[in-house]
């Protein structure tokens, strides 16, 4: 290894591009792998956990990376493209080893670890050298001291510990994208996944959760206290929260909708009524509604909200009163294009196209794929019989139905090892 800083905190590492020889980013750093020897005794850095294209996870050997700089790892190039798949032997330093309760010896201080660095030893192995403890806060307003101390000089590390919390983690995880985190969550073991879920706040554990294979959303929902459940799915995507609902057994989920605001539950149940796969089944009830009376201005004000996803902010739905699902009479549509052309002071109206036709709720999945690749479109609105809009199709919940079960599941699980 050449050029590598002598000493790189591990939290530092997550996220950072992994490129080969020719300058080709081949992946990016998720965690890294260590054995851990006797109580004292530097762990071996055995190397890191990298997501590549399809957001697989594989073994990257500390052997074949050659440079670690404030901003990128650099690697040989070969690497083994098989699962990575954790051996009883290895421990995961960010899903495992942060929130570890700790004691440095030589002062008798508690704390919990929030970073290990690492450092190579004469043998050039990479090896923990250092540990990040934070003491718990003392009174309402003051921090706990922090300690960057030897990792000689501290016990409880080579050993499991039930105490172990989930703060530093979820620090983390926030800093990520969901997709990201996603997979960080689905690779703890059970019972560190379900602290750290609990850990998160309902926001961002329900934008976690629409990321996860179906099987992980029901075991981490089943994990949460009934009235915290109904509050996450309320967070969630109505869309993502039906399906969810629709896996969980008929007497939970019918609790849970109880408990759920009755405007949020309503709009879950009226996307369950629908027959899976359908144009229905799949929309969005919150799609941007505006009437003919606003103004381009308006327009953009909405499509600029950064919760909408791209798919969701290509079109802009103009109904008559009332503007909610299901709206008064749906007028057409305004493409996000068309109203960048137009001055912002004129009529949302002016801009419609009111020439496309629309699906309806009963629409199979291959009829949904068809209207879109026809109209080359990445959003259509659903409208009932009498011509109300209902929602809209985008073209990643058509993409969510259409791949296999648990697809992000089989996206991430290949056969093979860390070797």
């Amino acid at each position: 290894m050449s050029t590598s800083p002598s000493r790189v905190f591990a939290a530092r590492l997550v996220g950072l591009p992994i490129f080969d020889p020719q300058g080709d980013q081949v992946g990016k750093v998720r965690d890294l792998v260590v054995t851990m020897r006797t109580e004292g005794t530097q762990p071996r850095v055995l190397g890191m956990v990298a997501e590549v294209f399809g957001r697989r996870r594989i073994f990257v050997p500390m052997t074949r990376v050659t440079n670690i700089d404030s901003g990128h790892v650099y690697t040989t190039g070969l690497l083994n493209m098989r699962r990575f798949e954790q051996r009883s032997t290895e421990t995961l330093v960010i899903g495992q080893m942060l929130d570890r309760t700790v004691t440095i010896t030589d002062s008798g201080v508690t704390g919990t670890v929030y970073d290990v660095a690492m450092e190579p030893a004469r043998n050039r192995d990479w090896v923990l050298s250092r540990v990040a403890v934070k003491e718990p806060s003392k009174g309402f307003r003051r921090r706990g001291q922090t300690h960057v101390v030897e990792w000689r000089d501290v016990v409880g590390l080579s050993r499991s510990d039930d105490r172990q919390g989930a703060t530093h983690l979820v620090a983390a995880l926030n800093e990520m994208r969901p997709a990201d985190a996603a997979n960080i969550l689905h690779d703890l073991p059970p019972e560190r996944r379900t602290a750290v879920a609990l850990a998160l706040d309902d926001e961002r554990l329900a934008d976690v959760l629409e990321e996860l294979p179906d099987s992980d959303q029901v075991e981490i929902l089943k994990g949460l206290d009934s009235e915290r459940a109904a509050d996450v799915l309320e967070e969630m995507s109505p869309d993502d929260a039906a399906d969810l609902v629709r896996d969980l057994p008929p007497e939970t989920a019918e609790i849970l909708l109880e408990l759920m605001e009755p405007e949020e539950a309503e709009d879950v149940r009226r996307l369950m009524s629908y027959v899976e796969d359908t144009a229905g089944a799949m929309m969005t009830p919150e799609p941007v509604i505006l009437g003919p009376d606003a103004t381009i201005a308006d327009a953009l004000a909405h499509v600029r909200n950064p919760d909408l996803t791209p798919a969701g902010a290509a079109l802009v739905y103009v109904c008559r009163p009332p503007l909610e699902a299901p709206t008064g009479r749906f007028l057409g549509i305004a493409h996000i294009q068309r109203l960048l052309r137009e001055p912002p002071s004129t009529l949302v109206a002016g801009a419609l196209d009111d020439s496309l036709a629309s699906l309806r709720p009963e629409a199979s999945i291959d009829e949904v794929a068809a209207h879109l690749a026809t109209y080359n479109l990445v959003a259509a609105p659903v409208v009932d019989e009498n011509g109300r809009l209902l929602g809209a199709v985008t073209v990643d919940d058509l993409l969510d139905h259409m791949l296999p079960a648990n697809w992000r599941d089989r996206a991430t699980r290949r056969p093979g090892g860390t070797s």
